[in-house]
């Protein structure tokens, strides 16, 4: 009887509930309908989505729970999917509308609570560089800006699935955690590197061509550096545009100098390497080998601990920027026309 009376409940409970599904469910409307497909991408997940000619879709997805990525075209949305969401995703909004998406069903307050938390990642609250080169009482009071401005939220939070919110509040505690305990040495480097403070300077660094190179050679002159390395693989991937910019630019008032930071002890990179990729590729403007690879004085001056680096100096010497775009980037050619170079 006791069994049978158990058995009971359990089918009770199911009736109740609906039953539990093991799968996610998805559908929604694109505004544009030349898309024909989309994807939910996770951690060993993938999987494609037809869109109907009329910007609609539907599926379903037996998931882990956690964090996915739904790609349509060249746009990314994050996701937080688990089985038993019934998720509709709204992307035909009025123009003018500040929302990309408008959720419902269920999962739909965690996913708004996380576009919501991503707005204000990706806004200039986020960014370190913009704390650490404010003076300290400058820097209290943007602090405490920023923790207000992110604990709005027109998000009801009971309804917000609570491995989100561990997940964001661990994300929030990490960024504030690293801006209030760097502050100080990044704040004083910030300084000293601010633009048009006068640019550390390398000191008879052995040029390609022969001979040696200081920055006080090249007076006169804008100069884009390049910190790089033969053993680095972003590094080498800037050598075509900046080959393409040194061509660009050719005769104008800009010397590009590109430094070598091989370890001069032969253990990552080396001298000969270094001499042999410059011939091997051809490469062009002033091809320099730094004295002590990362533990150079002007390596370290600039703070530099990841490459490639590139640092833009005006003619008399100064700093334009201590952290200039890289040759690959689209704007770089029209940032230095509008220079006046």
């Amino acid at each position: 009887m006791k069994k049978i009376f158990l058995l009971f409940v359990a089918v009770a409970l199911t009736a109740c509930n609906g039953g539990i599904k093991d799968y996610a469910s998805i559908k929604g409307k694109l505004k544009a309908t030349d898309v024909t497909a989309i994807s939910v991408q996770g951690k060993d997940y993938l999987k494609d989505i037809t869109v109907e000619k009329n910007g609609t879709f539907s599926d379903t997805l037996k998931v882990i729970e956690g964090m996915y990525v739904m790609t349509i075209g060249e746009e990314k949305i994050p996701l937080y999917l688990k089985n038993g969401y019934d998720l509709d995703l709204n992307f035909d909004i009025p123009e003018g509308s500040n929302e990309q998406v408008v959720y419902s069903g269920i999962g739909a307050e965690t996913n708004k609570y996380l576009i919501e938390k991503r707005n204000f990642f990706m806004s200039s609250y986020a960014d370190p560089n913009t704390y650490f080169q404010l003076e300290e009482a400058d820097f209290k009071a943007r602090i405490s800006e920023a923790k207000i401005e992110l604990a709005k939220s027109e998000i009801d939070i009971k309804k917000v699935d609570s491995t989100v919110v561990d997940m964001v509040e661990k994300s929030n505690q990490m960024m504030f955690s690293y801006i209030e305990n760097n502050y100080q040495q990044i704040h004083t480097s910030a300084v000293a590197l601010a633009k048009g403070k006068p640019s550390p300077v390398f000191e008879n660094y052995e040029n390609f061509k022969g001979g040696t190179t200081s920055l006080s050679d090249l007076k006169g002159k804008y100069v884009y550096i390049d910190i790089w390395a033969t053993w680095c693989g972003p590094c080498k991937r800037e050598i075509p545009s900046l080959k393409a910019l040194e061509q660009k630019f050719e005769g104008k008032n800009i010397e590009f100098v590109s430094i070598s930071v091989d370890n001069v002890d032969g253990r990552r990179g080396s001298r000969d390497s270094w001499l042999q990729m410059v011939k091997n590729e051809q490469l062009g403007g002033i091809q320099l080998f730094a004295d002590n690879d990362f533990n150079s004085q002007f390596v370290r001056a600039y703070g530099i601990n990841s490459i490639p680096r590139f640092i833009l100096v005006d003619p008399n010497g100064n700093i334009v920027e201590a952290n200039a775009m890289r040759p690959s980037d689209p704007n770089i050619a029209t940032y230095l026309q509008e220079l006046g170079i």
